[in-house]
């Protein structure tokens, strides 16, 4: 379940991140208020935290990631 939130919030700063390189467009600031609103920067901190979290699974083996998703 953690792998999947992590994978989820990454790829809504995958997506922001592009739209601010092709178009300067910051979507999460502007859907919160700006980027040094709260909740712009809650946002930037989860989405750093899950890409701490899925470095984790560079490191898994196939049978460990076999394993876990057999356990839903």
């Amino acid at each position: 379940m953690w792998d999947r939130i992590a994978l989820i919030l990454l790829i809504i700063g995958g997506v922001n991140w592009g739209l601010v390189g092709i178009f300067r467009f910051d979507l999460v600031a502007w859907l919160f208020g700006g980027g040094d609103s709260v909740l712009s920067r809650a946002v930037y901190i989860l989405v750093a935290i899950s890409a701490v979290w899925c470095i984790s699974l560079l490191f898994k083996t196939e049978e460990e990631v076999a394993i876990s998703t057999s356990d839903r």
